[in-house]
């Protein structure tokens, strides 16, 4: 049943946001008694808490797995940013929920363990591309966090180009470019 809630609450927020999940739409969605939430959930921040970890975490490992491989840094950067911009895009409802809706403190919580994880795992692949003489020297966490902001803000913030009704293809090229630039591809390739 636990799952049944998560998945009718998540269902809820991917629709109109966090607003749009109160705990009796969530029950009645999930085909059950409001009570029932609550003895799987001792609140809704709880609940939402949950859905968010299980949302973020699949889109940390999307992303994960799409800069696996034996490519160099820079286009493992690339194939990163491209996976999150387009699930981004595909949901941006949920996306604009996941990212910045403003919520309750258990969330916000939760936003900073997944920023700090699509951190880690970008800058875990700029350390890689620094090593290997693929990318100009720098300071692969701040780099990292630097690009998580961008693509965030990029994508769902009030200036993002969907917020201006932007053309998806050219928002995500464009997002995917200036990734690469921020890590200082072209530099390194001109070093090599």
């Amino acid at each position: 049943m636990r799952t049944r809630l998560v998945d009718a609450a998540g269902e809820l927020i991917a629709k109109g946001g966090y607003g749009e999940a109160t705990i009796a739409s969530v029950a009645q969605r999930a085909g059950l008694a409001v009570g029932t939430v609550y003895r799987h959930f001792p609140s809704k921040s709880a609940l939402f808490a949950e859905v968010f970890r299980e949302a973020s975490q699949r889109e940390v490992d999307a992303m994960a797995a799409a800069m696996r491989g034996d490519l160099p840094a820079p286009a493992r950067i690339a194939a990163g940013v491209e996976t999150f911009a387009r699930r981004a895009m595909r949901a941006r409802r949920f996306a604009w929920a996941l990212l910045a809706e403003p919520v309750d403190p258990g969330v916000e919580a939760e936003r900073l363990v997944f920023r700090r994880a699509y951190r880690d795992l970008l800058a875990a692949v700029l350390r890689e591309g620094v090593d290997a003489g693929e990318l100009s020297s720098q300071d692969p966490d701040l780099t990292a966090a630097a690009l998580v902001g961008a693509i965030g803000e990029s994508l769902v913030g009030p200036l993002s180009a969907p917020a201006a009704g932007g053309d998806t293809e050219a928002t995500i090229a464009s997002l995917v470019e200036f990734c690469e630039r921020a890590i200082g591809k072209e530099r390194a390739l001109v070093d090599a």
